[in-house]
C-alpha cells in the first residue's frame, strides 16, 4: 500500500510562567516597602560551570539547568574566554533542554573598555545567550540588549539592604557571599523577590568576593587583579605568623587557603532558606570534575524534588548516570560547608592548597620496593597517592600495580612507580595514605558517561483519512504529524500491536524517551513498518520545531523610577568604581562622595587589600571570645619580604589583610 503523508504541526499554547521574574513592568517606590516574597518558588536551578562550549555541553548532559561561561573577555576567568560563535552552539545545545547559558562580564572595566563590552553584550545576545552576569554597575549606564541582568558573586552581597537595590536597579538574580549562614540568607530572601543564587561546590575564596586587592597590591601589578579577572592567588601560598612581640604562632602553612565548599548536606535548608539556583565553582577545572560535580547534585536534587512533590526542576529532561558521582573522586582539597551552619573551626586547607584527594588509609607494613595499606576501597594499577611528609610537605607516587591482600584485615600491597631501587622519603608505618588520582573512575569519565532524555507522551488516534500522532513533552508542548492511507484491519492483531509500539516508541537517535504510548483506535489496523517509522519521524521534527518556537528568554527587569537610594551616601575604593559611566550610576543613586577604585593605583597608604570571615585568631585558639585574657592585638603575615598586618574586628567578625600597593 502507498502511504500518501501530511503534516500538520502546532504548539499548544501552554506557557510556561516563572514568577522569579516580574518581567518589564515597572513597580512604584511604595511598593518596593513592602516585605516581599516570590510568588512561585518551586523552580530550582543546577548552575554549572563551562570552561567552553564542549565543557557546558557535557555539564547539561549531566543534568544542569544552566552554565555559565565566559566571552572573548571581561570574564572574571581571564584564562576561560571563548568566542561567540562557541556561545552560539553552547546556546542552540543548552535551549533543547529548557536550560540557560549565562554570560560572564564581571570585572570591572576601564573608561576605554565601555564601547567593546557593550558591543559584546550585543554579540552574545545575538548569539542566543539568557543572561549577563555582572559587577561593574557602569553597565547599567550603556545601551545593553533587552537581556536579563544578574549580580556577580563580585558584587559582595551580604545584607538585605544590598541585594534589595540591585532588585531595584534591574537584577533578576544574584550570587550571594559564599560566607552567609542560613539565617543571613534568610533574612535577605524575605526582602527580594529575585532569584538567589548561592556556591554549593568548589573552591572557596578566602576574601569576601570583590573585596580583595591582595594580588595586585602585593606585585605592584594593577593587572594582575581579581576584579579584572587576573587574580594571581596569593592566598594559596605558605606564610608565617608572628604576634606583635614576634612570638611565632605558625610557619610555612597555608594561613589564608581554606578547604573547598561542600553543600551536599544541606541542600534542603538551603532550600527553606530562599535559595534557588545551587551554583557550582570550576569554569578552570577538567572535564571529569564538571561531569563528577554536576551528577553529584543532579542525583541530590532530583531526590529533593521528588520527595517534596513542590519543587521543580527549570529545564526539561532526565539524566541517566554511566557512572556513580562521588565529589571526593576529582579536584579537593577537603571539604567544609564553611559558615552555613555558622561558624566552624576547620575550614582551613593550611598544610597544602593542592588536591590532597580521598582518604585511603594508614600504612601497616613497609618492604624494601612495596608497601601495605589498610583500606576497604579498591587501589588499582595507576592511581595517584599522596600524604604529607615529616616536614607537613604533600608527596605522592602513582602506583605500578595493586595487589589485594587480607592479611590483618583487608588492604593492599602497592608496588609504586619510581626510578632507582626503595620506596620514596617520607613513607612510614601509620602515615595516612590518600588517593587524588583514581585511575579507573577517571577513565568512565573520559568516555560517554551520562545521557540526557526529555519525556514524551505519545497519542496514536484516527483521522477521517488516516492517522494522527500527537507528542506531548514534559511542558506540555506538543506536535501532530498525520498519515492519510486506507484502513485494513491487522491480520494478526497481537503482532500489529507490538509492532506499532515498538517503531513509534524508537526514539535512540533524538533527545527524547518514550514515557507512554496510548492508542486511540477502534481496531487494531495495520499500518506498514515504513509508514509507522516515517510518521514517528515526521512527529519528532514538527515537536523540535515547536519547542524551538515556544523557546522564551526570560525578559530584562527595569530598574525602578525614581531610582532607589544606595543605602549610604559614600563609597570608598571598596565600591570598585573604575569607569566614569560606574560614576554616574552611584551618583543617580544618591552616591556624593566616591573613591575611585584600588586598581586605579591611586591608594598609597596602608588598606585592607582582604576581608574576610575567615579568622586566624579563632582557628589557633586565639578568640578573645573564647579564650580567657586573649586581645584582638594585630598579627604579622610574613612571605619572604612580603609584610601583611592582620587587624581583627572582634564585633563583625572579620579579619582584614592589611598591606599597602607594592612598588613595581
Amino acid at each position: 500500500m502507498t502511504a500518501n503523508q501530511r503534516i500538520a504541526t502546532r504548539c499548544v499554547g501552554k506557557t510556561i510562567l516563572d514568577s522569579r521574574f516580574r518581567g518589564n513592568d515597572v513597580v512604584s517606590q511604595k511598593e518596593t516597602e513592602l516585605t516581599l516574597m516570590p510568588a512561585d518558588d518551586t523552580s530550582l536551578e543546577l548552575l554549572a560551570p563551562a570552561r567552553n562550549a564542549d565543557f557546558g555541553i557535557e555539564a547539561i548532559n549531566h543534568g544542569a539547568d544552566a552554565v555559565y561561561i565566559g566571552g572573548p573577555a571581561f570574564g572574571a576567568r581571564a584564562d576561560a574566554g571563548n568566542a561567540v560563535a562557541e556561545i552560539a552552539r553552547l546556546a542552540r545545545y543548552a535551549h533543547r533542554y529548557d536550560a540557560r547559558v549565562l554570560v560572564t562580564l564581571n570585572t570591572i572595566l576601564r573608561d576605554g573598555e565601555l564601547e567593546a563590552a557593550q558591543a559584546l553584550a550585543h554579540q552574545v545576545y545575538e548569539a542566543g545567550a539568557d543572561a549577563l552576569i555582572v559587577q561593574d554597575m557602569g553597565l547599567l549606564e550603556l545601551d545593553l540588549p533587552p537581556i536579563q541582568l544578574h549580580a556577580s558573586t563580585q558584587c559582595d552581597i551580604r545584607t538585605p539592604q544590598k541585594a534589595r537595590f540591585l532588585e531595584d536597579a534591574g537584577f533578576s538574580q544574584m550570587a550571594l557571599a559564599r560566607e552567609l549562614s542560613l539565617q543571613e540568607i534568610q533574612k535577605i530572601a524575605t526582602q527580594t523577590t529575585a532569584t538567589l543564587e548561592f556556591f554549593v561546590h568548589g573552591a572557596l575564596c578566602v576574601s569576601y568576593s570583590g573585596q580583595c586587592y591582595l594580588s595586585c597590591a602585593r606585585s605592584g601589578d594593577i593587572g594582575r587583579s581579581a576584579n579584572r579577572g587576573d587574580c594571581a592567588q596569593p592566598c594559596r601560598l605558605p606564610y608565617d605568623l608572628a604576634d606583635a612581640h614576634g612570638q611565632q604562632l605558625a610557619r610555612n602553612r597555608h594561613l589564608l587557603s581554606l578547604k573547598d565548599n561542600d553543600q551536599t548536606d544541606n541542600l534542603s535548608a538551603l532550600i527553606d532558606a530562599g535559595i534557588r539556583s545551587f551554583k557550582i565553582e570550576g569554569r578552570l577545572k577538567d572535564m571529569a570534575y564538571v561531569k563528577n560535580v554536576t551528577a553529584h547534585y543532579r542525583q541530590r536534587l532530583d531526590a529533593i524534588i521528588e520527595n517534596s512533590g513542590r519543587y521543580r526542576k527549570s529545564s526539561s529532561g532526565r539524566c541517566a548516570f554511566l557512572f556513580t558521582p562521588g565529589p571526593e573522586k576529582t579536584f579537593n582539597r577537603g571539604a567544609t560547608d564553611y559558615f552555613v551552619r555558622e561558624r566552624q573551626a576547620d575550614i582551613g586547607a593550611f598544610d597544602s592548597p593542592k588536591s590532597v584527594g580521598e582518604r585511603v588509609g594508614k600504612i601497616r607494613r613497609l618492604a624494601r620496593d612495596s608497601f601495605e595499606v589498610d583500606t576497604t576501597l579498591q587501589i588499582g594499577n595507576g592511581d595517584g597517592l599522596t600524604w604529607f611528609d615529616a616536614s607537613g610537605v604533600l608527596t605522592g607516587l602513582r602506583v605500578n600495580l595493586a595487589e589485594r591482600i587480607e592479611r590483618n584485615g583487608p588492604g593492599y600491597r602497592l608496588f609504586p612507580e619510581h626510578k632507582g631501587s626503595g620506596l620514596p622519603s617520607g613513607l612510614d608505618i601509620g602515615t595516612v595514605i590518600y588517593r587524588n588520582h583514581d585511575q579507573a573512575f577517571l577513565h568512565l569519565l573520559e568516555k560517554k558517561s551520562a545521557e540526557r532524555r526529555i519525556a514524551l507522551r505519545l497519542y496514536l488516534a484516527e483521522t477521517a483519512d488516516g492517522f494522527a500522532l500527537t507528542l506531548a513533552d514534559e511542558r506540555g508542548i506538543t506536535a501532530t504529524a498525520s498519515l492519510t492511507c486506507a484502513r485494513d484491519v491487522a491480520r494478526d492483531p497481537e503482532r500489529a500491536l507490538t509492532t506499532l509500539r515498538e517503531n513509534l516508541g524508537k526514539l535512540g537517535n533524538t533527545i527524547y524517551a518514550a514515557e507512554s504510548i496510548e492508542l486511540k483506535l477502534s481496531a487494531l489496523w495495520f499500518i506498514p513498518a515504513s509508514a509507522q517509522n516515517s510518521l514517528r519521524r515526521e512527529a519528532i521534527a514538527a515537536l523540535d520545531a515547536a519547542r524551538e518556537k515556544a523557546w522564551r528568554r526570560p525578559s530584562r527587569r527595569k530598574a525602578l523610577e525614581p531610582p532607589t537610594l544606595w543605602p549610604s551616601d559614600t563609597l570608598s575604593y571598596l565600591g570598585n568604581v573604575y569607569n566614569e559611566k560606574a560614576r554616574a550610576f552611584y551618583e543617580k543613586h544618591g552616591v556624593k562622595l566616591i573613591a575611585p577604585a584600588f586598581e586605579q593605583g591611586l591608594e598609597k597608604g596602608l588598606v585592607s587589600l582582604m576581608i574576610t570571615r575567615h579568622c586566624l585568631r579563632y582557628s589557633l585558639d586565639l578568640c578573645p571570645k573564647q579564650a580567657k585574657g586573649s586581645r584582638p592585638d594585630p598579627l604579622l603575615l610574613t612571605n619572604g619580604k612580603d609584610k601583611l598586618t592582620l587587624r581583627f574586628d572582634c564585633k563583625r567578625c572579620e579579619m582584614h589583610v592589611v598591606g599597602r600597593l607594592q612598588s613595581t
